[in-house]
């Protein structure tokens, strides 16, 4: 799991030095993760692709907005788990993050009952 949060820290900081675009890290996240930690910085670098307009015309918004990725970034990056009130926030928004499965037939189901909005158990 560290390893993936350090993985995923490395994507935030070329995200944000402009060397590889949100979509492009967001699809170089760990396959198939349950660590909810990730989940949140999944969602936190969507919100930074979708406020790009928001950014462009509001300098103190894009400064606070870089400053909470580089915050995600160091927590990924020591291991740590992102406080749970973030954690909170997102999931009030969205059931799970639609991070990539693993390109075989257990990765292809877990997409397919994702599309049809069926849970596993």
């Amino acid at each position: 799991m560290k390893n993936d949060r350090a993985l995923v820290a490395d994507l935030i900081r070329q995200v944000l030095i402009s060397r590889m675009c949100v979509r492009e890290a967001v699809l170089n996240f760990p396959r198939d993760t349950e660590d909810k930690s990730i989940h949140a910085v999944y969602h936190a670098l969507v919100h930074y692709e979708a406020d790009e307009d928001l950014r462009k015309r509001d300098e103190v918004y894009r400064e606070e907005q870089d400053d909470y990725l580089e915050f995600l970034a160091e927590l990924m990056e020591r291991g740590e788990d992102i406080p749970e009130n973030i954690i909170q926030n997102y999931e009030n928004y969205y059931a799970c993050a639609n991070i990539p499965h693993e390109e075989n037939s257990k990765g292809f189901l877990k997409s397919f009952f994702r599309f049809l909005n069926i849970r596993e158990k």
